[in-house]
């Protein structure tokens, strides 16, 4: 933690030996002890102030027996000592206890004196008076000035800044000097029974008692807005951790400044005032302590945005109300109308145009989830989909500041990119991409330039969809690539069977044929039975060669998708199957101009299920539907006893998934026990049309 941290814990070359750290450890201990005893004095002193209050008679009792110094006194020192407890060398720490209790002690004085002129020692009054305007500048200058332009690190922002500290400090010496020194008041004007004697007075002053005090104070409010700037300055030029831990006392101050000043116009706005003010030293202890566990620039960006919206839209309102009455003078409803629809129409834009201005302002291009999509656009365009994964978590991990993000793609390769460190137990965010889970979305625990939980939910909310059609990309190219090594595969165990059956089988039995040949014709003369023997064998040989090169062409491709077609052969297949099953097919629309792979597939399709009704379903009547729209549309169902509640897909059902897979289509099988099985392709005919028309073979 940089700033408090480094005062906190900066040694002096003394605690480097060992009776430098005995008088360490002495002096934080009455650090310690000191600090705590006034966070104990200062409310005790306030609260008896109270007291003294409730007891005065009505006519010395003021009209406010509370200010944002009451505030300052109860919670200051408390705050202070805790901080000191922990760090006795913070003087951030110091300059609260100190504000504390000079404000405690000004409010006791002041209660002091009315109590004192109550019962009549106005003297003795007047004496009291001088602690209690010393306490008052004494505060002031600690907590609304030393404080602000010395946060976070005890520095001030720039040599420059002295000039406020000056004129802050002249302003509240100023305001003394008035105080200390003014000429008591005529009795007609005076608010209480008697005058209060003050005796420093210089009755010269009398005349220009008003104008010191309107410059004293104006000085007074300048100086706390420039403050309060010189916070809003360190956020702007900050890195993402310091804007952190600038942003507790900025809000605080901010605020405290804002109501002080409305006050001095609207009186009824001192109490927000005094409950700001007690905010205050809440606010610079998350700075110190635990800043990170605490989503300040959430308030302040939604507190920006908010006032930006009220800001703007009621200019827009009453603009176009008073454009609207003048244009339409008379129709004060209509003007009214107007203006809301007028001012209703900014308010959305305006909300994400201020949205974006804070985010660019709290945490730079870095936040921006606009410039992370952009990033993200420009890395999918120029790499393969693996390689934009990679790129989805490094500006996932930066956008979010967190130690690390990993995405998992389902059947994706790669499977799982990692970037840092997701810990044992990261957040899970879902990638859904149409409606279909592609992968999971790891995010990991914040990093050391942490984002609030609303910031980290817009960028998530942006960037998601990326993540999921990147991760769909992988998937696919993953399928695109198994699909292809399937194809190899299977185009080369075709050859390596053909290959063994020409071989082993058809080109052993046309060898044994050809000798045959060669006996007979040497036993044609000699012996013409043995010969007619021979030729009856060659003859049944020929008989048996036809039968394998029936089977090497069957296995490339049914003979009955060109015989008869595929509506036939399907109904040729059906009447084939279990007597015991009744099956019906219907047809509807064409099916003769198919292109070839799409034949093959739903007439191999058809024959797996109808083998599976034959050998496990048991069913007493079946139904085959093809029908051709856009798309070929294949059922298979049965009334059979169904697929049992715990089974695992065989060979039979994989290889119809694959083959649906393998032409861009889709296999379901549903099935409910005793409610028979459901088989149901679809596959797209995309390209069907661009394929000419096969004439039919002679013979068909």
């Amino acid at each position: 933690m940089t700033g408090f941290t480094e005062i906190a814990e900066e040694a002096g070359p003394a605690e480097s030996h060992g009776t430098g750290r005995g008088s360490a450890g002495r002096g934080a201990r009455l650090a310690r002890v000191t600090a705590v005893v006034l966070a104990v004095a200062s409310p005790v002193l306030t609260v008896a102030a109270l007291l003294v209050y409730a007891r005065l008679p009505e006519a010395w009792t003021p009209l406010r027996t509370a200010s944002p110094q009451t505030a300052a006194a109860l919670t200051f020192p408390a705050v202070g000592a805790f901080l000191i407890f922990h760090r006795p060398r913070l003087n951030m720490a110091w300059l609260m206890v100190a504000g504390g209790i000079a404000a405690a002690v000004s409010d006791l004085s002041s209660a002091m004196m009315f109590r004192l002129a109550a019962d009549g020692d106005l003297v003795a009054a007047g004496l009291v008076r001088f602690p209690a305007q010393v306490g008052w500048a004494v505060c002031g200058l600690a907590l609304t000035m030393l404080l602000p332009l010395y946060s976070p690190d005890g520095r001030l922002p720039s040599p420059r800044w002295r000039w406020v500290l000056l004129l802050g400090a002249f302003s509240l010496g100023l305001d003394l000097a008035r105080s200390v020194f003014r000429p008591d008041p005529p009795p007609g004007s005076y608010p209480y029974p008697a005058v209060i004697p003050n005796p420093l007075q210089i009755r010269a002053l009398g005349p220009y008692v008003e104008a010191v005090s309107m410059v004293a104070w104006t000085g007074i409010y300048v100086a706390m807005a420039l403050t309060a700037l010189s916070l809003a300055l360190r956020l702007r030029r900050a890195d993402p951790v310091g804007r952190r831990q600038i942003g507790w006392p900025l809000f605080a101050f901010a605020g405290y400044v804002v109501f002080l000043i409305m006050a001095a116009f609207v009186p009824t706005l001192l109490w927000p005032s005094i409950v700001w003010a007690a905010l205050i030293p809440v606010a610079v202890a998350f700075s110190v302590t635990r800043y990170r566990l605490y989503g300040i620039d959430t308030v302040i960006s939604r507190a920006f945005v908010a006032a930006g919206l009220v800001a703007v839209v009621s200019a827009v309102y009453f603009g176009a109300g008073a454009l609207s009455s003048l244009v339409v003078s008379g129709y004060d409803e209509i003007a009214g109308i107007a203006a809301a629809l007028f001012a209703g129409a900014f308010f959305q834009p305006l909300r994400h145009v201020l949205q974006r201005a804070v985010d660019r302002l709290l945490y730079g291009s870095v936040g921006d989830p606009a410039v992370l999509a952009e990033r993200l656009t420009q890395a999918v365009r120029r790499g393969d989909p693996a390689k934009a994964l990679t790129s989805v978590v490094s500006v996932l991990r930066d956008g979010l500041a967190v130690e690390g993000v990993a995405v998992e793609v389902a059947d994706g390769e790669p499977r799982y990119v990692e970037s840092g460190r997701v810990g044992a137990e990261p957040r899970q965010v879902p990638l859904v991409w149409h409606g279909e889970r592609v992968g999971r979305l790891f995010v990991g625990p914040p990093g050391p330039r942490r984002f609030p939980a609303a910031h980290n939910e817009r960028v998530l909310t942006t960037l998601t969809p990326y993540a999921a059609d990147v991760a769909h990309a992988v998937r696919m190219a993953a399928d695109l690539q198994r699909s292809r090594e399937r194809i190899l595969t299977a185009r080369e165990e075709e050859r390596r069977r053909l290959r063994r059956d020409l071989h082993d089988g058809l080109g052993q039995t046309l060898s044994a044929m050809a000798m045959t040949i060669n006996m007979a014709r040497m036993s044609l003369k000699k012996s013409p039975d043995a010969a007619d023997e021979l030729l009856r064998e060659l003859h049944t040989g020929m008989g048996a060669v036809t039968d394998d090169i029936r089977e090497l062409v069957y296995g490339l491709r049914p003979p009955a998708l060109d015989d008869l077609g595929l509506a036939r052969a399907v109904r040729e297949l059906a009447g084939q199957s279990s007597p015991d099953t009744e099956i019906e097919v219907e047809v509807e629309g064409s099916l003769t101009d198919l292109p070839a792979a799409v034949e093959v597939a739903v007439y191999r399709i058809v024959q797996e299920a109808l083998t599976n009704i034959r050998r496990h379903a048991r069913a007493s009547r079946a139904r085959i539907v093809l029908q051709r729209d856009s798309v070929l549309r294949v059922l298979v169902a049965d009334d059979g006893r169904g697929l049992p509640a715990a089974y695992s897909a065989g060979v039979g059902l994989g290889s119809m998934r694959e083959r649906a897979a393998e032409l861009g289509g889709i296999c379901v099988v549903n099935s409910g026990p005793g409610a028979g099985t459901r088989v149901e392709v679809m596959l797209p005919l995309g390209s069907a049309a661009k394929e000419p028309v096969r004439p039919p073979r002679a013979g068909r």
